[in-house]
């Protein structure tokens, strides 16, 4: 079985926002697609649903890929696409409960990589670190 997901490294004023989930394992706003939805509309209600954030889509960082197994048995090929946000009007982060988060906040980007529980979330994390290094060369 096939599954896709997409979300968002999201930015406010240098620093990238980051989820705490009940059972401690900090994470990057994200989830699966809707049927009709796109990866991008579905990085921006996945963020805006899961922290309260209403974010602006900067451009995409890139994807990743990984295997699960589902509750029934069945193994999941799992495709995440991420994408660099910012935050478009300074709402405070509201973790949503009914997904099991707790915490949610910004913290600076060398922070954030050290707590995110997953390696390739944070090589999303150091991908939008680099793009937004780079943009502000221009």
């Amino acid at each position: 079985m096939k599954e896709t997901s997409s979300g968002g490294v999201v930015v406010r004023n240098g620093k990238v926002l980051i989820l705490k989930k009940f059972r401690g394992d900090w994470v990057l706003p994200k989830g699966r697609l809707e049927e009709g939805e796109n990866i991008r509309q579905a990085a921006l209600r996945e963020v805006l649903e899961e922290t309260g954030v209403s974010g602006t889509i900067k451009e995409y960082i890139g994807y990743l890929k990984y295997n699960y197994k589902h509750s029934n048995g069945e193994i999941v090929n799992k495709t995440v696409h991420y994408f660099l946000m910012y935050d478009l009007d300074n709402t405070i982060p509201v973790p949503q409960r009914e997904e099991g988060f707790f915490l949610c906040y910004y913290m600076d980007f060398r922070s954030a990589i050290k707590k995110l529980r997953y390696g390739a979330e944070k090589n999303m994390v150091k991908k939008a670190y680099q793009l937004i290094q780079r943009n502000n060369k221009k």
